[in-house]
């Protein structure tokens, strides 16, 4: 289970068994997490309020998936100039 079926799972109070229409998804290219969201604000908020403004707060235990993103821990002034 992932990203869409715990959308999904969420969003059946809201909407009920129409959720299984959704295909709201979740993947990583390379270091960089993207989200497909069903296109009603009332289901992007859902996916806000109840998984990414979460999964996205390091400070969110006993996981997050800000531990899949190296490049929070680069030094911006070297990421800029490419020095090391």
């Amino acid at each position: 289970p992932g990203f869409g079926e715990l959308f999904r799972m969420l969003s059946y109070a809201d909407i009920g068994a129409s959720t299984m229409q959704s295909r709201a998804s979740a993947g990583l290219a390379g270091t960089t997490l993207l989200f497909a969201l069903p296109g009603s604000t009332g289901a992007c908020r859902l996916a806000w309020d109840k998984i990414l403004a979460h999964q996205l707060d390091v400070r969110s235990k006993p996981c997050n998936l800000v531990a899949l993103m190296p490049r929070f821990g680069e030094d911006p002034a070297t990421r800029a100039t490419g020095a090391a």
